[in-house]
């Protein structure tokens, strides 16, 4: 048998018992008391419920605890789970059950990362690339692909784009322009 065994069911020395009680407990000693939530379930299917042993009736709205409004009564019960709480119910049967509704955990915010400085090479500075073509119809609505922008062509066909290098997925590639209308065509090399 294990000391822990061996002590929980020892009988109580007075002495220690008599000591133990003439002495204030320490902060580390106070013990943990949770509220008590009791639900007992009537032959109606009511639930007459008592909060640490003094009625707790539901919100003005509701006439009476009901199974449906079990949520409900647990969220009142645990100010929306800010509270732990011990339950018991005890149905009209005769059986009972015992619950502890743990409240939910504090979430402390993360402190905001510090911005890494950026390396000299590391800068680039922006710049527009163009990317122009004719032969598109006056006025057609001309697609930038991989669809980064859109533009009209002018009133003599021509389409022009204005990109910025961040915008594209390597900062060189190949942007084709497509007419909506007339389905031109331009592709353009950037690199």
């Amino acid at each position: 048998m294990s000391t822990h065994q061996r002590r929980r069911h020892a009988k109580p020395n007075p002495d220690e018992t008599a000591a133990n009680k003439a002495r204030p407990p320490e902060a580390d000693e106070v013990p943990v008391v949770l509220p008590l939530l009791v639900v007992t379930v009537t032959e109606t299917g009511a639930l007459e419920v008592s909060l640490d042993g003094a009625d707790f009736p539901p919100p003005d709205e509701e006439q009476a605890w009901t199974r449906r409004s079990f949520g409900r009564l647990l969220d009142a019960a645990t100010q929306e789970r800010e509270i732990s709480l011990r339950i018991e119910v005890h149905e009209t049967d005769g059986t009972s059950f015992t619950d502890l509704i743990p409240a939910k955990p504090r979430r402390t915010q993360a402190p905001e990362p510090e911005p890494e400085p950026a390396a000299e090479s590391e800068l680039v500075t922006p710049g527009l690339v163009e990317v122009s073509a004719g032969g598109f119809v006056a006025g057609e609505d001309v697609d930038a692909c991989l669809v980064l922008t859109s533009t009209d062509a002018t009133s003599d066909g021509t389409a022009r784009v204005l990109l910025d290098p961040a915008s594209l997925p390597t900062g060189t590639g190949m942007v084709v322009l497509i007419g909506r209308i007339s389905g031109h065509l331009h592709a353009q090399d950037l690199s």
